[in-house]
This record gives structure tokens, sequence and C-alpha cells, in this order.
């Protein structure tokens, strides 16, 4: 049974549009008003591995709600909220401050501060209600919130104790100050007076509970909040990370950006504390995702390859063993997410995990062959070859049910998703007429995640002197690649079809998917000129990206999820592969169009924005829901500064690609203390002059591109990924 995860980051969402702000660490977070309270018919509340413990947490002074001054950031788990009490009768200003430092962890806790501003002592009266509905997560998120099981409030010494019981769940919280008394009603109170010129504090705590077992907090009343360790670990980050200079500011805004939101992602395994992965987004989806967190690490090499073997580790951890229809479960097959709290309508079939995703699989191998080339400890690349082989079992088994060498998806149960792609929305695979293509589905960028699979396995195997192995998976790729050619390519149209639906008919939409082909490499070179143009013509590009629907499509819609809009992890994506097949320009223009959106949205790129042209708004216009800092969205800048490097290690094969196209208005760039092959290097672009440095004596620098695709007559496993 999993266990919660141990977050460290920067606060996610302070001055989001909504007035929210957002503390988060490890399995709790809370999202409360600007003032700090929690409002009980908001979306707010303090959570803990997916439950609610706290649905309402409002601080009164003298029955009067403080009046909100400023919200300070601290760290991702710290915020401070400044207020004034209400002014007594007859005086127009108040003496009174209201400070609110809040930390969360495994439950909160707040210091609270009273300083009294006047010359003669302040009395008043403070009350804190509190209630706890133990909502599932998804339930508040969607306001659909019902009262389940039975529940407990008791009041006494020890300060109030909520608790719910469902089925055979047990989860409660206790809310304790010294000093406080605890009411009936669910409130806490004190009388107090504050010294002339002076201060009262008090520390009031929350703590859940588990199966009827408390939890020790994570910050102890009184315990310096710098000694913690989600505070270490922060400082370390930061330390450790690459440094960016570059005289374009845009740019250097969105890295800046791009690396706190990373920190605020990261997760730790508590059974594996040497484990960081990386959680979908900020503050519903902090936990694994199988597709999120694998393209996430591998956009994410460029600022910390690490990421890349944790996520590995944590996702075989939980790979599939058995056929469970409830679950999408099946042997090899890699998760598609997991979940904590009770509500199994959503997306879990009644289990912590749940396994509807086609793509993660041949991600999950993709990842661990380019994390070997960025030179990954071999003893940790064996370590993690059985799962990357049980994944490669499944998709030939299980992935491809008809046997006709592509992989393809249909849910097990009507509790499963219907689209297990990354356009996992139930209208997200449509024709070019509009109609929804039925199932078992094969996505054309998932047939190209296995070839680049295979070439990844068939390269590992050739780097161990296993060439039975490699020859196997190469002529695997071989078969795959000459058939998706044939089967994909629609002649009349000059692009990729969507997908084969169930009858095997082309999907035929001009969709953002067929620019992972290129990025995976399975399309012939003859082919790729047609392409690159369909993705940045008027009909896909919008100025400030490539959206997921063209705009002559019967079913696009600029402010729908997957059919018109704009995904920053899907554009770097697209970049990356038009590079990979020669076209600088138009890689060029994508990561320009993503850098200068990314200023209007305060230097971070969301999760989606809406698919408006830019000659119809002068600004990319939000999608409302986007969640804000998303993984991939966030690690997108590096891919795209990686792209434009062309910065491709080969370390196994002892070499290292770099050929830069960065765009004239970058102007001169360096990038310090890149991770590669367990040393650190510095790469700098001045004057049109490339230059690496410090790179291990066992790799050399080559100034060039690496080899794009397989040539005619050449072995695939001659392949890379980039």
């Amino acid at each position: 049974m999993p266990v919660g995860w141990t977050f460290a980051g920067e606060p996610p969402s302070l001055g989001s549009l909504g007035g929210t702000v957002t503390l988060v660490e490890g399995a709790g977070f809370c999202v409360c008003g600007r003032t700090g309270d929690i409002h009980p018919d908001q979306p707010h509340g303090l959570f803990f591995r997916d439950t609610r413990l706290l649905s309402r947490w409002q601080l009164l002074v003298d029955d009067a709600s403080p009046e909100p001054l400023a919200t300070m950031e601290a760290e991702p788990f710290a915020t401070t909220f400044l207020a004034r009490a209400q002014p007594r009768a007859g005086r127009a200003d108040s003496t009174l401050l209201v400070l609110r430092h809040r930390y969360v962890g495994d439950g909160m806790r707040e210091d609270l501060v009273l300083r009294n501003l006047a010359a003669e002592p302040a009395a008043c009266t403070l009350s804190i209600a509190v209630e706890a509905d133990f909502a599932d997560l998804f339930e508040v998120k969607e306001s659909r919130v019902q009262h389940r099981g039975e529940h407990r409030l008791d009041a006494g010494s020890d300060g109030l104790r909520f608790e719910r019981v469902w089925r055979d769940d047990v989860r409660g919280s206790r809310v304790h100050a010294e000093g406080w008394t605890a009411n009936g009603d669910g409130t806490l109170t004190v009388d107090v007076v504050i010294p002339a010129r002076g201060e009262w504090s008090s520390c009031l705590q929350v703590q859940p509970s588990l199966g009827g077992v408390e939890l020790p907090s994570r910050y102890q009343c009184g315990e310096p909040v710098d000694r913690t360790v989600p505070s270490q670990r922060l400082r370390e980050w930061r330390l450790a990370n690459p440094v960016v200079h570059t005289e374009h500011r845009g740019l250097a805004a969105l890295l800046e950006r791009t690396e706190e939101d990373l920190g605020a992602l990261r997760i730790f395994d508590p059974e594996h504390p040497d484990r960081v992965a990386v959680a979908a987004g900020a503050p519903w989806f902090m936990t694994v995702f199988g597709r999120d967190s694998l393209l996430t690490a591998w956009m994410a090499l460029l600022l910390d390859p690490t990421l890349a073997l944790g996520t590995l580790r944590t996702l075989a951890r939980f790979q599939g063993t058995e056929v469970e229809p409830r679950s999408d479960q099946e042997p090899g097959k890699i998760l598609h997410e997991m979940r904590f709290g009770m509500d199994s309508a959503h997306s879990l079939a009644g289990g912590t995990v749940y396994y509807g995703s086609i793509d993660a699989s041949p991600l999950f191998v993709m990842l661990l062959g380019e994390a070997a080339l960025w030179g990954a400890d071999p003893a940790a690349v064996a370590e993690l070859l059985p799962a990357a082989d049980r994944a490669l079992g499944w998709i030939e088994t299980h992935g491809d049910r008809d046997g006709d060498g592509y992989v393809e998806y249909e849910r097990a149960t009507d509790r499963g998703l219907r689209n297990q792609g990354w356009k996992d929305s139930f209208d997200g695979v449509t024709f070019a007429d509009g109609r929804i293509a039925d199932t078992p589905i094969a996505l054309a960028e998932v047939q190209g995640y296995a070839y680049a699979a295979y070439v990844a396995r068939s390269q590992l195997a050739a780097h161990d002197g296993d060439d039975a192995t490699a020859q196997r998976w190469a002529t695997r790729a071989t078969t795959l690649r000459a058939a998706f050619n044939r089967d994909f390519w629609l002649p009349d149209r000059g692009w990729i079809a969507l997908g084969l639906d169930r009858d095997k008919r082309p999907i035929d939409s001009l969709a953002s998917n067929m620019g992972h082909c290129l990025w995976t490499g399975i399309l012939d070179e003859d082919k790729a000129a047609a392409v690159a143009e369909h993705l940045l013509s008027p009909e896909m590009f919008t100025g400030w990206g490539v959206r997921t629907l063209a705009s002559s499509m019967a079913a696009y819609n600029p402010m729908s999820y997957h059919n018109g809009s704009v995904w920053p992890h899907d554009n770097a994506l697209i970049a990356a592969g038009l590079m990979r097949y020669g076209f600088v320009e138009h890689a060029q223009r994508i990561a320009g169009g993503l850098i200068e959106a990314s200023t209007h949205f305060g230097g971070r790129l969301p999760e989606l924005f809406c698919g408006f042209d830019r000659t119809e708004f002068e600004t990319p216009i939000p999608y409302p829901t986007s969640c804000s800092p998303q993984a991939w969205a966030a690690a997108s800048p590096l891919l795209l500064l990686r792209t434009l490097l062309r910065f491709d290690p080969e370390v196994p094969d002892g070499r290292l690609w770099l050929a830069p196209e960065l765009p004239a208005d970058w102007g001169d760039l360096s990038l310090e203390r890149v991770a590669v092959a367990g040393g650190r290097m510095t790469v700098t672009v001045a004057g049109g002059v490339v230059e690496a440095q410090g790179l291990p004596p066992s790799v050399e620098f080559v100034r060039g591109a690496r080899p794009a695709i397989v040539r005619s007559g050449t072995a695939p496993s001659a392949d890379r990924t980039p």
C-alpha cells in the first residue's frame, strides 16, 4: 500500500487569478483565501493524502474578521498573512496588527502573532472556527462534496478532535493550542491582553491521524523551520542546479521560473528517501503520473538528471503484475496515476493506483535509454532493465491486443478513461469531420514512442555487448517503422493520421500529435517537410504555439482542452522533432512564441492556454482551469533550450554532440554546472563560437549535430532519440 510522498519547492499558486494561496509539502497541501481563512463554500481546505482534513479555518478578533493587508511568500510550505483588526468603535484606524505564519506538511502549524501599536494595553477575544468534512480531493475541486460515513467531534483539554469512519477507513484530525479553550461547536477561543507597544503570540497545530494513529507534526511548535527536512532539501536543490546566463530577459525569467517550479513539484518516497520523482502539477495533482512524470524527467535532464532515475525507480516499484480490469492493470504496464483518497469513482477504480495509460510503458523504456546516454550509473541502469523488459513485454502482448504490431488502447470497464493517450478527454480523438473515433485506437505518437523504445532497448543491449538482443529490437524497430509509414501516412493530405480506429481506418484529423512522430524519428525523411509545413501553417500555428487540432477541423474549438488549445509540453516536443529533421527556423519560431507567451503569464508557462490566433488577440488567452505550475509545462523551456543548443550526450560511446542554433535575439549564452556522466560541465555560446569545458576525459566534444534518423540500409541501432 503506497504511503505519502514528500514534496519540496516554492509556493506554487501565490498570486493566482482566483485569489487563492496554495502551500504544498509532501502528502499535504493547503488552499485558502488571501486572508489565510479556509472557507467551506470554496474549493479550499487543508488536505492530507487526498482527503480534506479542514474544511473551515476562520479567525475572528472580537467576532470580526481581520482586514487583509498583504500576503508574504516564504517557502513552498510557508506563507505569512498580514492583516489588521477592525478599528474600535469611533476610531478610523486600527492599532492591532495580526500576523499568521503558516507552515504546511503532514498537517499544519500556524504561529499567530498580535502586535499592539497603541500606547495602552489592548484586550480582545480570539476565536477560530474549525470544521472537518474529510471530503475527497476531487469532490472539493469539482464542488460535488458528499457527506459520507460516521462523523464525530470531541472537545476536550487536548483540543478539538474530528474523526470520520467510512467503510474500513478511519481518518481524523486534532486541532490544539496551549491556553485555548476547545468548544463543542467546533471553535477554539482565548482571551488575551497585548501590552502597549508589545506582542502576544501563540502556536496552533493541526495533526492528521490514519486508522486511529496520530502522525507527528513536521513542524513542532518552537522548532526553527529552517532546520526542517523540506528547508534543507530546497537549499540543496538551489545550490546544485545549473546556472544560465543569457541576454534575453524573457528567457532568463522563464528559466528561473522553471527551476523554482520543478523544485516545487519534486516528491520523495519516504521508504526510499534517495528517490526523487516529479509530481504532475500543483495543487490538485501532487502525485506520481506515469506519462507526465516520465516526460517531465526527460525534459529536465539538462537541469537535474537524478529526476530520471528517481522517476523510473518509483514507477518500476508499482509496475503492473496482474490482470485487474477495474484499475486497467496488466502485467508489465506502467501506471497512469497514484491516489490516496477514498473517492474511487474518479480514476482510481477502487484502488490507489490506476493503469489506464497507453504511452507510459514505452516512455519508461525511452527514458531509461536516454538516462544511459547521459551517463547514468550503469549499475542503476542494469537494475531497471528487468522493468524495461517487462514494459516491452506488455507492449507486445496486452498493448497489441490484436497482434497487428501496433499499440492500441481500450478501457477494460466503464470506470476507466475512454481515451488513454495524452489527449485523454472523452472527445480528444476525432476524425476531420468531427466524429469521435471508436476504440480500440492506435495513436500515431504512441507508435513513435514504441519505435523509440525498441531503439533504446537495442542500444542498451549493444552497450552491454548483447548482440542478439540488440538485433532483435533493431529488427522490431525497422518493422514497425515501415508499417507505420505505410498505414498512417495520408498521401492525399500530406500529414500523418491521428491514429487508426477499431476498424483500422485512419483517423484523418490534422493534429499536433504528428509532431511527436518527428521527435521519436519514426517518420521517413521524405515525408518530414510536408509535416513541418503543416505544423507551422496558419491552421495550426497561432503565433504563440502549435494548436492541438487545426482550425480547419470540424471539432476545432480554441477554448477546448484538447481540440484547438496550445500546450507548451506538446510544442516543446514538436520543436525537438523539427530540429531533429533539420527544420531549424520552424523550431526557433515555436520557441520564440512560447517564450513570449510566458511573459503574459507572469514568466511561467501554464499547462495550456486557448488556441486563438495572435492576430486576433494581442495576448494569449488563459484556459480557465489550467494547472500552474504543471510539471511538463514547467520543464518545457529546458527542452527548448536543449533543442536549440542541439545538446546530445552519448556517454557510452564517448561523445557529446553540440551545434547551437540559437535565435539572434538570444545573444550570447552560457550554461554552467550541467551534470553529464557524473561531472559538471560548462557550455558557452558567444559571438557564434561554441565551447564546452569540464567534460570527463572519456567524453569527446563533437562540434556538430547528432545524426537524426535512420538512413536507407543503416541499422536502426544507430538511431538516437533526442
